[in-house]
């Protein structure tokens, strides 16, 4: 038996084996992995460096975003919730997707990057451009966020299949590796924005160079790294897709100064003075010389030339009856507050804290600015401080200042909502002098009554008494006028601690181009009508209750 069994085997190793005659085939390296012009570790090295780029980029895109409609739209919170929540929600949808890509991952990547690379690097220049000439740019912030969420969640599905055409060992440590690198990547990205791509290139060329290195590493990676998984169609329309949208990129940074001037131009109207963006804020003043100017911050209008006095009247002259030796104004780096307030007779020091030092900068420089502040900040009585308010006060003493004027943004469900809540006018009080007074610019009465009296409220929270009144806002710019604006109006409201102050005018004061005493109590008979029934809860720095 095992005699027969070794003949037979000998017969058959030496009979002749035929192989069936093809086509030479690409050599397939070890694994089944696919055939790359590197070593397998240098391969998935490169892909992982892939994975990082595309997530810093990811992530640039998401908060140029953020902080582009919180600029032009206000409600940094809203803004931030809406952008991040929907493209999160379009992750999702990307990587569900994803699935009818992975039978031809280097391809869908290729494409997918290069869209990506294109819609991502142009979304602030078109939100921008929305925002300019249309003037609303809530549903393109949507959509953005929408197809950008889509292609970044279709990203760590196409680059595990790409992953696992290199090698097939360790699936547990290759989503371990991809994870690690998407996460560091998201890291890089989210400090390069505020402190490299913001400050040195602003909005618009850092999402623009942004974009053009997503196409770069995208292209990189499938057009060297994965070329023998392409036809040579595919790659031909691959490479052409990414030059088309690197000169696309391109060409938009070449044109991005005359494009912001364009826009501007629509937004402020053809004269505009300045336009400088700080680490705050974009400031632009215009309107047309010799004339007063307008200010506007982050493209809505802070000071009208036409009637900022009627504003800058009601807000600080009320509050100067009565002692007025040191005056302290938080916000107001305009100069005009200061500019009433030295109006006074007695006024020893007045104490300017803004936040902003390239407000206080063309206050100071700009010849209608300087001009309609009559050069307050240039007063020797005059101190500028440039800090937050808040962080300020905190170190500021006690029992200081005979009048404090709150010359800042109307109150909205945003970062500047703790200027406005308990702990800071529990602050305020502590810096008030005996018979002191604080005056708070708490914003329209009449079109946001409810936010109005939870200012109130607050400030009875913090042990304060405060009486309330309004002022009727002018024409307002041409700007305005022309597009048939609704009329403005502005609300106050003065403060004391043990009672709160009798409304009425410094007898010995300056005579005022607007405000009369007959003015300041038929504005309080009609702020006192739009009080809402029952008690408002105060607003805090962990409750903020300002509505939108």
């Amino acid at each position: 038996m095992i005699e027969r069994q070794r003949t037979s085997s000998r017969v058959v190793s030496r009979t002749p084996t035929r192989t069936p005659t093809r086509a030479p085939s690409r050599a397939v390296p070890p694994q089944g992995g696919a055939e790359l012009p590197v070593r397998p570790d240098a391969g998935r090295c490169l892909v992982l460096a892939a994975v990082f780029v595309c997530a810093a980029c990811g992530l640039v895109y998401e908060l140029e975003l953020v902080a582009l409609a919180s600029y032009l739209i206000g409600d940094s919170v809203t803004q931030a919730s809406v952008v991040l929540s929907v493209m999160v929600f379009a992750m999702g949808i990307g990587s569900l997707l994803a699935k009818r890509l992975r039978c031809r991952a280097a391809v869908g990547f290729g494409v997918l990057e290069a869209a990506l690379a294109l819609i991502g690097g142009c979304s602030a220049m078109v939100l921008y451009a929305a925002f300019a000439w249309l003037g609303e740019s809530r549903s393109v912030l949507v959509a953005f966020s929408l197809a950008i969420g889509v292609l970044i969640g279709a990203e760590i599905p196409l680059l595990m299949s790409l992953i696992q055409r290199i090698s097939r060992r360790d699936a547990e440590g290759t989503v371990a590796d991809l994870f690690a690198a998407d996460y560091v990547g998201a890291l890089v990205g989210g400090l390069a924005f505020p402190f490299l791509l913001l400050p040195w290139l602003g909005q618009l060329t850092g999402a623009l160079l942004t974009g053009a290195v997503n196409a770069v590493a995208g292209g990189a990676v499938v057009l060297w790294l994965f070329r023998r998984d392409l036809t040579v169609r595919a790659r031909a329309l691959l490479l052409a897709a990414n030059v088309a949208v690197l000169a696309v990129l391109a060409l938009a940074t070449v044109l991005c100064g005359d494009f912001e001037q364009a826009a501007r131009r629509a937004m402020y109207g053809d004269q505009v003075r300045a336009a400088v963006h700080t680490d705050v804020q974009e400031i632009v003043l215009a309107g047309g010389r010799p004339g007063p100017p307008d200010l506007y911050l982050n493209g809505q209008l802070k000071v009208s030339g036409r009637d900022e006095h009627r504003y800058h009247e009601a807000l600080v002259h009320p509050a100067m009856r009565g002692p007025h030796t040191r005056v302290l104004i938080l916000g107001g780096g305009d100069g005009l507050a200061a500019r009433e307030a030295l109006r006074h007779p007695g006024v020893r020091s007045v104490t300017v804290v803004e936040l902003d030092p390239g407000v206080a900068r063309l206050a100071r420089t700009d010849p209608g600015l300087a001009g309609l502040n009559a050069h307050a900040l240039e007063d020797p009585r005059v101190r500028v401080v440039h800090a937050d308010a808040f962080s300020w006060l905190r170190g500021a003493g006690f029992g200081a200042y005979d009048v404090i004027v709150s010359d800042l943004p109307a109150p909205a469900f945003t970062a500047s909502s703790k200027l406005y809540s308990l702990e800071f006018y529990g602050l305020t009080r502590g810096a008030l002098a005996d018979g002191g007074r604080l005056v708070v610019h708490a914003g329209p009465v009449l079109t946001r009554a409810h936010t109005y009296w939870t200012v109130e409220a607050t400030l009875r929270a913090a042990g304060l008494h405060p009486r309330g009144y309004r002022a009727e806002a002018g024409a307002g710019p041409a700007r305005l006028r022309r597009a048939g604006a609704a009329p403005r109006d502005w609300g106050f409201l003065i403060a004391a601690e043990g009672r709160a102050p009798r409304l009425g005018l410094d007898a010995g004061g300056p005579r005022l181009r607007a405000l009369t005493t007959g003015a300041l109590a038929e504005g309080a008979r009609e702020t006192e009508a739009t009080r809402p029934p029952g008690a408002l809860p105060p607003s805090t720095l962990v409750h903020p209750r300002y509505g939108h």
